[in-house]
């Protein structure tokens, strides 16, 4: 497994265990290092583990800014994207919108 790959994976992982900054922190590494044509992938990602951060810390301009910029990053991805459904976590963005400050826990679906 690459440097990429594992950091994508301890990011996802992180996120889905609600642990924002450092999911943030690890896609942020994979970002860093990814090919061009990907890295609106995981900046996307980065977008997503900030959003919820800032829902925590009840700053909601943050966590909006960073919804519709990871909206817009991920959405040339759908429907998946190495293994992530990223149709379904577009889907889970829309749908939390409107529930800040306390959005519900992403539940991300590897089809791997």
């Amino acid at each position: 497994m690459t440097q990429i790959e594992t950091d994508y994976r301890r990011g996802l992982a992180l996120i889905d265990s609600g642990q924002y900054f450092a999911a943030h922190e690890s896609l942020e590494d994979a970002w860093r290092a990814a090919p061009k044509d990907e890295r609106d992938f995981f900046q996307g990602l980065v977008h997503i583990a900030v959003a919820w951060y800032q829902a925590e810390r009840r700053n909601k301009v943050g966590w909006q800014r960073q919804l519709a910029k990871a909206r817009r990053r991920l959405a040339a991805y759908e429907p998946v994207h190495r293994g992530l459904d990223v149709e379904d976590l577009l889907s889970q963005l829309r749908g939390s919108e409107n529930a800040y400050p306390h959005p519900p826990p992403l539940r991300l679906r590897l089809t791997l």
